[in-house]
């Protein structure tokens, strides 16, 4: 009874499973950029506090560390977090769905 049903032309042509996956990769980025961002913020302020402090209290730092190479080595660790942390959620939500869409089929 249910092949007497028409099939709308998205099904037909196969859009809607494409429109699925669109949804689903835009919900794996979100995701994505959501945990990087996280993990940034978590990485600053755990380099930050000891960089700031070091250039305070070590002599060594506080000759060579100027405020640009400061701000330098906690952005490089913010933004290295970032990706690193924006990948793996990616890769590892994809999976999951890859998974998932698998074993539906």
């Amino acid at each position: 009874m249910a092949k007497n049903v028409a099939q709308s032309s998205l099904e037909r042509n196969g859009y809607a499973p494409l429109d699925q996956r669109l949804a689903m990769a835009k919900q794996c980025s979100y995701e994505g950029v959501m945990a990087g961002a996280k993990a940034a913020v978590v990485a600053g302020i755990a380099t930050a506090v000891p960089t700031i402090a070091s250039a305070r209290m070590l002599p060594w730092a506080r000759a060579n560390l100027n405020h640009t190479a400061q701000a330098l080595i906690i952005s490089t660790v913010a933004g290295a977090a970032y990706f690193i942390v924006a990948d793996k959620t990616v890769l590892a939500s994809a999976r999951k769905n890859s998974f998932k869409s698998n074993m539906e089929a």
